[in-house]
């Protein structure tokens, strides 16, 4: 990192532990602020429910520090619906919310829409598939927005355990993120080296920023909003905090590479000179249970929706 770099990660950067929960109700009951947690689901059903139901418990029942508490299911086949309601999220299906403008497949099109039927000045955005964590994820995200009037979006870092075939555990930042995101970053945005896991998938942000930006309709929602945070804003918009530790779910490697080249392209749009991309497939290999092996097209999204103040949405009051 160089030193303005190295600057902002020292006055920047702070742990969970530093949020304390009583001094996060006063501030937030001292300006008014209404807070919204957000949940993007898809087939979660088996994870969903405990990962609501914790944050209601702590940040709902026992401390009334946050306000709603949002699943957006992303055309799920499964009972992710049921199973968060059951646990007390208040649950919209994503492709029913602004049916005038169509619905997308992706995570990016679920944060979108949630901006059409949350209210929270802040919003916190934590992932289904969670299954070591604790809502001090939620507190400690909330933290910066609350003290610090000029932070816009706050990231947040953890160790990923990820045991592997050796019984051994992983402390990297994730396969996209070290072979993709990391690279890309160091060579294009270096002042952007210091944010420890740029795709974290739990973050949070100020309402006004996010109806503010273009948001990628898939996983390229988090280095974007990273990207755009800090173009508009400067860097002392973005601040970080280390959650401790997080498990989760993993993909195959197929379904990553499809991710990493959404990256590419959300990235590329945003790089002087580059090229935005309006279509284009991913084709990969794969073996059948024959020995042969075939070649498969996927899509990859390029989609983004236009900033939501420029859309007329109900809101609650």
């Amino acid at each position: 990192m160089d030193d303005r770099t190295q600057s902002w990660f020292g006055r920047r950067t702070s742990r969970w532990q530093d949020w304390p929960l009583e001094q996060l109700l006063a501030n937030k009951q001292r300006q008014g602020t209404r807070i919204s947690v957000v949940i993007p689901a898809r087939n979660e059903e088996r994870t969903v429910a405990a990962v609501v139901g914790a944050i209601a418990r702590a940040l709902i029942d026992d401390l009334p520090l946050v306000d709603e508490l949002v699943v957006m299911d992303s055309d799920s086949t499964d009972a992710t619906a049921k199973a968060a309601a059951s646990a007390g999220a208040v649950v919209y299906r994503t492709a029913e919310v602004l049916p005038a403008a169509g619905s997308f497949p992706g995570k990016g099109e679920a944060l979108w829409k949630s901006l059409a039927v949350t209210a929270g000045d802040l919003l916190v955005f934590i992932d289904a598939d969670l299954t070591s964590w604790g809502p001090h994820f939620v507190s400690g995200l909330i933290g910066p927005l609350l003290a610090q009037p000029e932070v816009q979006l706050v990231k947040g870092f953890y160790t990923r355990v990820r045991t592997e075939t050796d019984g051994s555990t992983s402390t990297e930042g994730g396969r996209v993120t070290e072979l993709v995101a990391r690279p890309l970053i160091s060579l294009w945005w270096p002042e952007l080296a210091g944010v420890v896991q740029p795709l974290a998938g739990e973050w949070a942000a100020r309402r006004g920023l996010m109806e503010s930006l273009c948001i990628p309709v898939g996983y390229g929602v988090e280095l974007a909003t990273l990207m755009d945070t800090a173009a508009r804003h400067g860097l002392d918009a973005v601040a970080q905090v280390d959650l401790g530790s997080r498990a989760h779910r993993h993909q195959a490697n197929h379904d990553l590479a499809l991710m990493a080249a959404e990256l590419l392209t959300v990235a590329d749009r945003r790089r002087p000179g580059g090229m935005a991309s309006t279509a284009s497939d991913l084709r990969q290999f794969v073996r059948d249970e024959t020995g042969g092996v075939h070649q498969v097209q996927r899509s990859i999204p390029v989609h983004e929706r236009p900033p939501a103040a420029s859309v007329h949405r109900d809101r609650h009051d």
